[in-house]
């Protein structure tokens, strides 16, 4: 009794874990998890990228498979209990004076030579478990940076089609005032409202796409659809160098989370292979039995029972093992030479539009010019209504031009900045030498 009362003891326990009956989205900014202090005004692109990483409802349930990995860690380090038998075997008939039993300990010994390739491929697919949720970490970070971006520029594309939309208003009752007196007709006034209602469609776009990323920003966040969140006027994006990241593109397999994920599930199958072709082979247990026959003459002595390998010597699990190997080996090679030539297009990609944005940033004086004198030359009546309609127009779609070109750029910064993981935490370089 007190055996069993001390086995008792180091037995776990069940505790329920109810699900959750209710949606757990906050309701304001200012209740979601943070680590630093929130400022009382907008938030910054960085601020948000942070909120994203800590709040992220799929991170937190990402996150969770850190958990299961250990456990798994925890199994493949406990070796299995040794075996016990025992049996009680009472006189029925015949000439014998006593109640015979036997008793018999056994272990296997097979499980002593695959324990450390077991526990190596364990610890290896914890720490490629701890990788991919880093990768899955810059992912949102990447996604929230995104959204940010979006929303404070398409904000200043906004407050730009508004401008446009509230200048061809006014010049649009104008129109209909100068048509009612007659000093104008339907055909002088067609250009300029074709202009007005394409700028209003625009406008119109662009709001309900401001909304859906707004609310998917809130969902990034963790945050209910209708709450609002104050975003500032500029990016601050960190400082992205072209010539570093060139420079630094070798090292990108020790960087990535995905790719040290990739090694690691490399190294753990590596250790799998190792283990199946321990396991080729016989199983051998050993162990010591005893007993006592009826007449009371008693026995003992150590046994061994050893598997013959005549049919099975494990041929299908290192086939198996050795395939599996090949394939990750495959994966990772293709996952590497893919991240190489992604931030290499990138890196194409930006330095064109960083020309395109400063050509343009260059042409737009000019075009805001032209604007002004289209103005005052409509004032005095010394341009008709199509030519006016025409240098506004232009205008506009410079300055439009500019803000989407900034954009883009802005994008493929946040692009660049999530495959290298510029302002991203670092994964922890690989213990020793994946092999080969």
């Amino acid at each position: 009794m007190a055996l069993a009362a001390a086995l008792l003891t180091g037995c776990a326990s069940y505790s329920p874990l109810p699900l959750t009956a209710a949606a757990q989205l906050a309701p304001a900014v200012d209740q979601l998890a943070h680590d630093q202090p929130l400022p009382a005004g907008p938030l910054s692109v960085e601020q948000v990228t942070a909120l994203a990483v800590q709040n992220n409802p799929d991170l937190r349930a990402v996150r969770a498979q850190h958990g299961v990995a250990q456990a798994q860690l925890i199994q493949a380090g406990v070796l299995p209990n040794p075996q016990l038998s025992f049996a009680i075997l009472p006189l029925l008939a015949g000439v014998g004076t006593t109640t015979a039993w036997n008793a018999a300990l056994s272990f296997d010994i097979h499980a002593l030579l695959t324990y450390r390739t077991r526990k190596e491929a364990a610890q290896k697919t914890v720490q490629q478990v701890d990788a991919d949720i880093l990768w899955r970490e810059w992912q949102v970070a990447g996604q929230a940076r995104l959204l940010a971006v979006d929303l404070i520029e398409g904000q200043h594309s906004l407050t730009l089609l508004t401008q446009a939309r509230d200048l061809l208003a006014q010049r649009g009752q104008r129109l209909e005032t100068a048509v009612a007196a007659g000093n104008l007709t339907l055909t002088d006034t067609a250009p300029y409202l074709a202009t007005q209602q394409a700028t209003q469609v625009q406008l119109d776009d662009l709001q309900r796409r401001l909304l859906t990323e707004r609310h998917q920003l809130n969902a990034l966040l963790g945050l209910a659809p209708e709450v609002v969140v104050p975003l500032a006027d500029t990016v601050d994006l960190p400082p992205l160098d072209p010539a570093a990241i060139e420079r630094d593109l070798p090292n990108l397999a020790q960087r990535r989370p995905d790719l040290v994920a990739l090694q690691l599930g490399y190294a753990a199958e590596d250790a799998k292979l190792r283990t199946a072709l321990l396991s080729q082979f016989p199983n051998l247990t050993m162990g010591a039995s005893g007993g006592s026959d009826n007449a009371n003459v008693r026995n003992g002595g150590p046994t061994a029972s050893l598997g013959l390998p005549i049919f099975d010597r494990n041929q299908g699990g290192i086939a198996i093992e050795r395939a599996t190997r090949v394939q990750l080996h495959e994966e990772y090679a293709a996952r590497l030479t893919a991240a190489v030539g992604d931030v290499r297009a990138r890196l194409k990609e930006i330095a064109v539009t960083q020309a395109q944005l400063e050509q343009t940033r260059a042409d737009l004086p000019v075009a805001e010019r032209r604007a002004a004198q289209a103005e005052a030359a409509m004032r005095t009546r010394n341009i008709d209504q199509r030519t006016y309609v025409d240098l506004v127009n232009a205008r506009l779609t410079r300055a439009a031009q500019a803000i989407t070109l900034e954009q883009t750029l802005l994008e493929q910064q946040v692009a660049i900045a999530t495959v290298v993981g510029a302002g991203l935490p670092s994964v922890q370089p690989l213990s020793q030498e994946t092999p080969r």
